[in-house]
């Protein structure tokens, strides 16, 4: 997949950045039309101080919680669910005792996902994805946002300290 050009609005129509205008040139024709959309940006800095906060707040888990997360991808895929940034799907089954044994078929199947049995419905989450195509700027920010408060209320250290934060 080629990379997205950059393009302004001039008032009467899309115009590639000079540095794109030879990609755009020969990727696109003349009279054709394309279907575009806008793509929020979010900055590599943004991104990199996120997954170092992480890191940083799995290395310093007490010891009462170290053995829930095995990584830091596990706490943030966690942190993800608990703060709403999820997928969910639901599965009925026939009752509560074919809901339990749905519940141990699918709960192999993906080791970040969050499980529950409501009656005969088994409730399956999993963390949305961050990644640049799935979530824009604004969107990974607030992910970002939430995450990290929720993990700094884990390690009992405020949102902004989290990059000291050190084993309680």
């Amino acid at each position: 997949m080629n990379a997205p050009l950059v393009f302004v609005w001039d008032g009467e129509g899309m115009q590639p950045v000079a540095s794109c205008r030879r990609a755009a040139n020969e990727r696109y024709v003349v009279g054709e039309r394309y279907r575009m959309d806008v793509v929020e940006e979010r900055s590599q800095r943004s991104h990199n101080h996120y997954f170092a906060c992480l890191q940083e707040a799995w290395a310093n888990l007490p010891d009462r919680l170290a053995g829930e997360f095995g990584s830091a991808e596990h706490l943030r895929k966690r942190a993800l669910i608990e703060t709403g940034h999820f997928d969910e799907r639901r599965f009925a089954a026939s009752d509560a005792m074919e809901a339990r044994r749905l519940l141990a078929f699918l709960k192999p199947t993906d080791e970040f996902a969050v499980f529950a049995v409501a009656g005969n419905v088994v409730i399956e989450r999993k963390a949305k994805s961050q990644s640049r195509k799935a979530m824009g700027g604004p969107t990974f920010q607030q992910s970002k946002d939430d995450v990290l408060a929720w993990c700094a209320a884990l390690l009992d250290v405020a949102p902004a300290g989290l990059e000291q934060a050190r084993a309680a």
